[in-house]
């Protein structure tokens, strides 16, 4: 019998190339059929291993989940952007392999992002999440969030609402 073990920690420059993948795989999984698909090929593509080495080393908040030393998933976390909502820490990217969606990872990842922020002295959260991503609105509606406020993004032209959900 195998143990695996799960762990959650701060990425680092070598990460890069691995959550480059994890943001290839999991955006394909999330919006393809939402955003459009030059759109969405030209963010995936902007953001290879190089760009997150540098986004990494910039001290952005990049944090990861591996299981037996493979990273499955990704976050990235710091202060709210919104100025017109109060909470002040913000989740920015919340990401999972598909392969390992729906078994509990993305649960565990998304405590350890709160954590990093309530450590922080960030006090309350809000995550955005675009409205026809049914499996992002679910998991944070299941993680106790408040659907408080709306926005649009644009993607070519094709405007998308989007939802804040947030937690004091």
């Amino acid at each position: 019998m195998n143990t695996l073990t799960i762990d959650i920690r701060r990425a680092e420059p070598r990460d890069a190339d691995a959550i480059a993948e994890v943001h290839h795989e999991a955006w394909r999984g999330a919006y393809s059929g939402i955003i459009p698909h030059k759109a969405l090929t030209a963010m995936i593509n902007r953001r290879g291993g190089e760009w997150w080495a540098n986004a990494i080393r910039r001290a952005a908040t990049v944090l990861v989940i591996e299981i037996g030393g493979k990273i499955a998933g990704y976050a990235t976390l710091g202060r709210n952007r919104a100025r017109e909502l109060k909470q002040q820490g913000e989740i920015y990217e919340l990401y999972m392999r598909p392969e390992c969606q729906g078994i509990g990872l993305g649960s565990r990842l998304f405590a350890a992002a709160r954590q990093r922020l309530a450590d922080h002295g960030l006090k309350g959260m809000v995550v955005w999440a675009l409205e026809e991503n049914d499996n992002a609105l679910a998991f944070y509606s299941g993680a106790g969030g408040r659907d408080i406020a709306e926005g649009v993004e644009v993607f070519d032209q094709k405007a998308l609402k989007k939802v804040a959900f947030v937690w004091e």
